[in-house]
């Protein structure tokens, strides 16, 4: 699902560029605004009460942290702000640059948390668990999109002026 919200949004992004809309005049900046809509999404489970349980919630990402990390509570939290500010970053050109990079940084962290989650069976919000084999895949994703939008992001803030306008 989450997948979809990320592929769907580029893309209707990136139809708003096409009709005029030049915030989304190319993929990569579509893809900007893709990752962020999904990066909403993704971490406001992270502090969903456990009481909610139409969607995924604090407690289910708790179940996800491998054993062998301490304080799991709070690093759901932080990994949930982290995601925040990592959406946050991809809206604005000057910092999408960097914030693709810590996204990228901190998917491939998130990585041990969701094997654990998918050989542990942990579900969401009741449901069963994701597999193995869709997980990977998922992460894959999100990781070379990060890559993709750091790397094509334009590091500019202000457009030159063309020294044939002058001549």
């Amino acid at each position: 699902m989450i997948p979809l919200v990320l592929i769907l949004a580029t893309l209707g992004f990136r139809g708003l560029g096409v009709l005029g809309v030049r915030r989304f005049a190319t993929w990569p900046g579509s893809a900007a605004y893709g990752m962020a809509l999904m990066l909403l999404f993704t971490a406001s489970a992270h502090f969903v009460p456990s009481t909610v349980t139409v969607v995924p919630n604090h407690a289910d990402m708790v179940r996800m942290v491998p054993p062998f990390l301490p304080y799991a509570g709070a690093l759901v939290y932080l990994t949930g702000v982290l995601e925040l500010l990592g959406a946050v970053g991809l809206l604005r050109a000057a910092t999408r640059r960097p914030a693709g990079y810590a996204l990228a940084a901190l998917f491939v962290s998130l990585l041990p948390a969701n094997i654990h989650a998918a050989v542990a069976d942990v579900p969401f919000a009741g449901g069963a668990a994701t597999p193995l084999w869709q997980r990977i895949p998922e992460q894959i994703l999100y990781l070379a999109v990060a890559l993709w939008i750091a790397r094509t992001a334009n590091t500019r803030t202000t457009t030159p002026v063309e020294e044939s306008v002058y001549s």
